[in-house]
């Protein structure tokens, strides 16, 4: 897990460290961004886990870097946990879910809770990373065994027996 790469997306610094500090423990590499457009630039650069992303912030909220991440194929699997400041908003909450984002949590966040949802997301990811691996490499198998054993195909071409050569 020690090789994941997580962003973690907040427009005032004392929450970025926070978050930091909070996932130090499981010992990632953890870039920041502090406002939506740097959180967007940092996902189209590729190589990240997961995604721990504010709500609130200025010009470009984080709901609006989920529905571009879900444009884009490169970053649509990108599992994102949504922060948010405002309290258990249900139309909130219900709008980040139907994005598809992974968790929605509200502040102040719980430092064992968020651990234990990035470590299992992580564990996700690192699993589908592994399973997609396996099936990349069965399909190459089986192409090349398909390449080389197919025998040719002729058609067969049924007659029917005469009476004489059936036999008795």
């Amino acid at each position: 897990m020690s090789d994941a790469r997580i962003l973690i997306v907040d427009d005032h610094e004392d929450n970025l460290f926070a978050l930091e500090s909070t996932l130090a423990p499981l010992g990632c590499r953890m870039e920041r961004a502090s406002s939506g457009d740097q959180a967007l630039k940092a996902v189209l650069r590729g190589g990240l886990q997961l995604v721990l992303l504010d709500v609130v912030m200025p010009q470009v909220s984080g709901l609006d870097v989920v529905r571009y991440m879900n444009r884009l194929e490169q970053t649509q699997d990108i599992p994102v946990i949504l922060l948010t400041g405002l309290g258990h908003d249900i139309g909130l909450a219900v709008t980040a879910h139907d994005l598809g984002v992974a968790d929605f949590i509200v502040k102040p966040i719980d430092p064992w809770l968020l651990r234990t949802k990035v470590r299992y997301l992580l564990r996700v990811q690192e699993r589908l990373r592994h399973l997609e691996g396996q099936l990349l490499a069965l399909r190459s198998d089986t192409a090349a065994q398909h390449e080389h054993h197919v025998p040719e195909q002729r058609p067969r071409v049924c007659r029917p027996r005469r009476p004489e050569e059936t036999p008795t």
